[in-house]
């Protein structure tokens, strides 16, 4: 493996090429935690598409998502709930317990190498890092934690009712 990048962003812009660049690195499992999802641009066709991309990829491939509130996805994500039927066994969509949700920050993290982070997810100020297992096993583990405090919260089939 070649030697860690990093690169700083606070702008939009600057968040969505982060995860853009992420989203582009060879991987198998991409973990997601953010308090709704609105800042990832789940129903922009290019975003959805980089994802089926990286799904459609390998049949090993997962995403895991953790979110706080569902509403964002079930209300204005119907490409995100389209892909997520596409792909229902590779994709798991859950949303925390209520005692976590104070949890302010949002990453997403590729395997154990690459990560994306937002301390306070009301922000777009953050880092990207390229190649820092250390770093991104960290943030696996907290990830782990975070699922182990979760529950499915978004299926394929959601209903509007």
């Amino acid at each position: 493996m070649d030697e860690a990048t990093y690169e700083r962003f606070d702008t939009s812009a600057g968040f969505q090429g982060a995860v853009e660049r992420l989203l582009a690195q060879p991987g198998r499992e991409l973990r997601i935690f953010d308090p709704d999802g609105t800042s990832l641009r789940l129903n922009d066709p290019a975003r959805i598409e980089l994802l089926a991309r990286f799904l459609g990829a390998s049949r090993t491939r997962r995403i895991y998502m953790v979110i706080h509130e569902t509403d964002h996805i079930t209300r204005q994500c119907p490409r995100l709930l389209g892909l997520l039927a596409r792909f229902s066994h590779m994709v798991q969509i859950n949303r925390t317990h209520e005692h976590i949700r104070e949890l302010q920050d949002a990453f997403l993290v590729l395997d154990s190498q690459h990560y994306v982070r937002r301390s306070v997810a009301a922000f777009y100020r953050g880092a990207a890092g390229f190649g820092d297992e250390v770093e991104a096993l960290a943030m696996r583990q907290r990830f782990m934690e975070i699922w182990e405090a979760s529950y499915p919260g978004v299926s394929s089939t959601t209903v509007g009712l």
